[in-house]
């Protein structure tokens, strides 16, 4: 999308003349974002709510073997209800342009936040690492892992983050999709055993959330700038350059950088870990005041309303699901030591209700990293 200037909210832009003007019963309101899987698009609920659908590319809607793995996913993520996440509000695996649709929300992503206001205080990193690392034991919970974690793909709102596209890419990652140049994940935020090729596990997604606080502290990927290429070749073959961060997060991070899966926390650990943190204090909740003020300020402006004759779908009701949220480990004492064996699961408890505001924002699809 173009560039905004601070303090602005992201305009949607209009639709063109190949757009859809519907989907699934959807009327379609504007473009969000574009980019290699797919086109996002602004529609609204019979209710009037907003909605982020996501309608996948020809080129992949007519691959057999991209739907069948595309429905997978869209059956794990609608299993995924935690309060940082984005909730899946409808789909059509089916239908001749699969697509999803998911929950709203009008706040900026991590990387248009960087880069218009420059890194995030301390305090306010850490409460990012403890609300993104809820969202991926939900995710985790449901046997995805994300793949894409990065700045662009955290939407911030006046009570947290959202992680968006968890497991959408993994669709994508198949033999027949291959030759289509399409990298699954970003280089920048990729843990060594991604940049290989070999299994990723929750453990992968713990090495992208540590790159992604070192660029959110430090202004810059821990991994410098750059060509693609350049940047895989020091994820697997150097150390981190932390020295732009404030030293208050240097342990966390290089813990969640281990070049070795088992060497990194849980999700689990790294929540003990910021509720420990003397930045935090004896609050770590996201307050008024967990964001600065100029952030503060351009955060949780109200979606665009529909124009004239554009209320939403004439019918299609949205999917109904229940919520979950993920309760946080008791601290654990002696802060970021490193640690042997694979991260261990989630505890969720179930809650009433879907999610409050709207969780998803215009970045959806969108491939290039930062840097």
């Amino acid at each position: 999308m173009p560039d905004q200037l601070p303090g602005v909210q992201p305009v949607p832009a209009g639709l063109t003349a190949d757009d859809p003007r519907e989907i699934g019963g959807y009327r379609l309101h504007a473009r969000l974002g574009a980019g290699g899987m797919g086109v996002v698009y602004l529609a609204y609920t019979p209710g009037g709510r907003p909605i982020a659908l996501k309608a996948v590319r020809a080129e992949f809607a007519e691959d057999p073997e991209f739907r069948e793995r595309f429905a997978r996913e869209v059956a794990s993520a609608r299993r995924i209800h935690g309060l940082f996440t984005a909730q899946v509000v409808d789909f059509g695996v089916d239908e001749r342009t699969p697509w999803l649709a998911t929950a709203y929300v009008p706040g900026p992503s991590l990387h248009e936040v960087v880069r218009r206001h420059g890194p995030l205080p301390v305090r306010t990193a850490l409460l990012l690492v403890a609300g993104i690392a809820e969202a991926l034991q939900v995710i985790h919970a449901a046997g995805v892992v994300h793949r894409d974690l990065k700045p662009a793909n955290v939407l911030i709102a006046g009570d947290g983050p959202r992680v968006i596209d968890f497991g959408i890419a993994h669709a994508a990652d198949s033999s027949a999709l291959t030759g289509t140049g399409l990298r699954i994940g970003t280089a920048a935020f990729m843990a060594p055993e991604q940049a290989l090729g070999h299994r990723v596990t929750p453990a992968t997604d713990v090495f992208a959330l540590g790159a992604l606080v070192a660029y959110v502290a430090g202004g810059t990927p821990p991994f410098g700038p750059g060509p693609e290429s350049t940047a895989l070749y020091r994820v697997v073959h150097e150390h981190p350059d932390l020295s732009r961060i404030p030293a208050e997060l240097r342990d966390l991070v290089a813990w969640c950088l281990a070049k070795q899966p088992q060497g990194r926390p849980t999700t689990a650990e790294l929540i003990a870990y910021v509720h420990g943190h003397p930045a935090v204090g004896s609050r770590p909740e996201f307050t008024d005041g967990w964001l600065p003020r100029p952030v503060r300020e351009e955060v949780g402006g109200p979606a665009p309303a529909p124009g004239p004759g554009e209320p939403g779908p004439a019918s299609h009701a949205p999917t109904a699901m229940a919520a979950t949220a993920t309760a946080p480990a008791a601290p654990r004492p002696g802060g970021p030591a490193p640690r042997r064996g694979a991260p261990g699961g989630a505890v969720t408890a179930v809650t009433g209700g879907g999610a409050g505001r709207g969780v998803e924002g215009g970045e959806a699809f969108e491939e290039a990293g930062v840097g």
